[in-house]
C-alpha cells in the first residue's frame, strides 16, 4: 500500500491545508468514502453471497458412473475386512524391509510425484484466490510541459510536475459459479494428484519387491548351474578315466565335455543378469549402481495366503480408479466453467489515492480521489468461439468418464488375473518339484548303474540334462508364485485384510519342495 505524506508534513509544506486530516485526507472526506463503501459495496455484497449460497452454479453437479461390477472375482475366498496392513512384512524378510524403507525415502519417481502434488496444491490456491477480492496499487510521479497524467495541460506552455497514488480494487460476483466451477476443477486435480503420487508409491513397493525376488530366483538358478557344472564335471572325469582304462570310447567323453561346456556357459550370463537387476533395484532405492546384500534365498520366504477384498471395495481403494475418478469431477466442473462464459461477468471495484497537477497540491486535500463503480460485461458475437469452448469441455467430460470406466474394467482383470495365477502357480510348482525329485533320483541311479556298468553313458547324460532345465522351472515358478501375490497387492491397491496377515509354515528345502 501507498505510503501518504505524514499530516505534520503536510501542513507545514502548505499553510492552507486542513487541520483535521489522517494521512494527508480530511476526516469529512475519510468518513464519507467509509460510509459510501459500506452502504454502496459491502450491504449489497453480503445480501449478494446470502443469495447466491441459496443459489447453485451453473452446469451440471458431478455424479459418480454407475460402474457394472462382478459380484465376485475367480478363485477368490471374499473378505469385506479392507484394513491396511504393510504388506511386506507379512514375508518377515528384514531385508526387503530395509530395502522398501529406503526406497520410500530416496526414490525419485516419488520424490517427483510429491512435487506434482504440490504444484496442484499451489494451482489450487490460485484458483481459491478467486472467492477474494483482488487489490492493486499504482503511483506515477511526472514533469513535463502542456502535459499532465498524459494529457494536455489547460494552462499553454506551462511547465509542471503532477504525481498519483491511488490503490484499486476489484472483486467478481461470482453470480453464475464461474468462480465456483473453477474452484471445484482445481480441488479435484489436486486430489487426482495426490491419488497419482499413491498410485507411484504403490508401484515402487511393488518394483522393489518384485526386483527382490527376482534377485533371489536368479541367486538359486547360478547356485543350480553351478551345482550341474559340477555335476557334468564329475561325469567327465568319470568317463575319462573309463576312456583311458579302455571300458569306454571317447565319444562317451567328447559328449559329457559337450554337456559340461553347456552348463558352464549358463553362469556368467545368469550372473550378468543379477548384475542388471542389481543396478535396476539401485535405481529404485535412488542409489548409485551397485551390489545388494541378501543374506536370505528364495526358499525362506513364506508364502503369505491372501484373499482379496469384494470387487466394489477397489473403488474405494485402488489409486488409479480414484485418480481417474477425479479426473473426471474435474472435467465435469469444466463444462460449468464454459457455461459461465455464455453470461456476463459482474465485478465491484473501488479506489482511493490522491491525484494531484502540482506536486505542491500533493498534501492538499484537494487532491483526494476515491471512487467505487459497479462493472460488466458479457459476450454478443463472438464467432462460436464460446460454443466451441462448452462443446470441448463435454468432449473432456465424456473421454474422462470413458476412461475411468476402462480403468475400472482392467483394475477387475487384474485381480482376477492375480487371484488365477496365484492358485494355478502353486499347483505347477507342485507338478515340477515332484518331477524335479524324480529327476534326481533318476540321475542318481543311472550313475550307479553306469559306476557297475548295467548302463551306457547316454541313460547318465540324459537324465542330468533333463535335471538341469526341471531345476531352473522349479525356481522360476517359485519366484512366479511370490511376484504372483506381489501383483495381487497391487492389483487390491495396496494393503492386505488383517485378519489373514498369516504365513502358512515356510517351505522345506526338502527334495520335494511340494508343499
Amino acid at each position: 500500500m501507498a505510503e501518504f505524506p505524514h499530516p505534520e508534513r503536510a501542513r507545514l509544506g502548505r499553510s492552507n491545508a486542513p487541520r483535521s486530516t489522517v494521512a494527508g485526507f480530511p476526516v469529512s472526506i475519510l468518513r464519507c468514502f467509509v460510509a459510501l463503501v459500506l452502504s454502496a459495496i459491502f450491504v449489497p455484497a453480503v445480501a449478494l453471497v446470502l443469495a447466491l449460497l441459496a443459489g447453485c452454479a451453473v452446469g451440471p453437479n458431478y455424479k459418480r458412473p454407475t460402474v457394472d461390477s462382478p459380484s465376485t472375482f475367480r478363485s477368490e475366498n471374499a473378505d469385506t475386512n479392507q484394513t491396511e496392513l504393510a504388506w511386506w512384512q507379512v514375508y518377515q524378510d528384514p531385508t526387503l524391509q530395509s530395502l522398501i524403507r529406503e526406497a520410500l525415502t530416496n526414490n525419485y519417481d516419488l520424490r517427483i510425484a510429491v512435487a506434482r502434488v504440490e504444484q496442484a496444491r499451489a494451482f489450487a490456491m490460485q484458483a481459491r484466490s478467486g472467492f477474494f477480492p483482488s487489490a492493486t496499487y499504482q503511483g506515477n510521479v511526472s514533469r513535463g510541459r502542456n502535459d499532465v497524467f498524459g494529457s494536455a495541460f489547460p494552462d499553454k506552455g506551462a511547465t509542471v510536475s503532477s504525481a498519483v497514488v491511488t490503490m484499486n480494487a476489484f472483486w467478481e460476483v461470482d453470480l453464475w459459479g464461474r468462480v465456483r466451477r473453477l474452484n471445484e476443477s482445481a480441488r479435484a486435480q489436486l486430489l487426482a494428484s495426490d491419488q497419482g503420487r499413491r498410485g507411484v508409491r504403490l508401484t515402487l513397493l511393488s518394483d522393489v519387491a518384485t526386483a527382490y525376488f527376482q534377485l533371489l530366483e536368479l541367486d538359486q538358478e547360478l547356485e543350480i548351474a553351478s551345482r550341474t557344472t559340477n555335476s557334468f564335471a564329475e561325469s567327465l572325469r568319470i568317463f575319462n578315466q573309463r576312456v583311458q582304462g579302455g571300458t569306454a570310447s571317447a565319444l562317451e567323453s567328447s559328449r559329457a565335455e559337450a554337456a559340461l561346456d553347456d552348463a558352464a556357459a549358463t553362469v556368467p550370463a545368469i550372473r550378468q543378469r543379477i548384475s542388471a537387476t542389481e543396478y535396476q533395484l539401485c535405481v529404485l532405492l535412488g542409489r548409485n549402481p551397485g551390489p545388494i546384500e541378501r543374506p536370505n534365498p528364495l526358499l525362506s520366504q513364506g508364502m503369505p495366503q491372501v484373499p482379496s477384498g469384494l470387487p466394489s471395495a477397489l473403488l474405494q481403494r485402488r489409486p488409479d480408479i480414484l485418480e481417474t475418478e477425479q479426473l473426471l469431477h474435474s472435467a465435469n466442473a469444466q463444462i460449468g466453467v464454459a457455461v459461465a462464459e455464455f453470461f456476463p461477468k459482474i465485478g465491484l471495484t473501488a479506489l482511493l489515492g490522491k491525484v494531484s497537477p502540482e506536486l505542491s497540491a500533493f498534501t492538499a486535500g484537494s487532491g483526494n480521489a476515491w471512487g467505487i463503480a459497479a462493472e460488466g460485461s458479457g459476450p454478443i458475437f463472438q464467432g462460436g468461439r464460446l460454443v466451441g469452448q462448452y462443446r470441448q469441455a463435454k468432449a473432456a467430460r465424456d473421454e474422462a468418464d470413458l476412461q475411468y470406466r476402462q480403468t475400472v474394467l482392467n483394475a477387475f482383470r487384474e485381480v482376477s488375473d492375480a487371484l488365477v495365477s496365484r492358485q494355478e502357480l502353486a499347483e505347477v510348482r507342485q507338478h515340477q518339484a515332484s518331477q524335479v525329485h524324480s529327476l534326481e533320483s533318476a540321475v542318481k541311479l543311472s550313475s550307479e548303474r553306469y559306476v557297475a556298468g548295467k548302463a551306457g553313458y547316454y541313460e547318465v547324460l540324459e537324465a542330468q540334462q533333463q535335471l538341469f532345465p526341471s531345476e531352473l522351472n522349479l525356481a522360476r515358478t517359485e519366484r512366479d508364485e511370490l511376484l504372483a501375490m506381489v501383483n495381487l497387492y497391487k492389483a487390491l491397491g495396496g494393503g492386505w485384510p488383517q485378519e489373514t496377515n498369516t504365513v502358512v509354515a515356510q517351505r522345506k528345502s526338502n527334495p520335494a519342495r511340494a508343499k
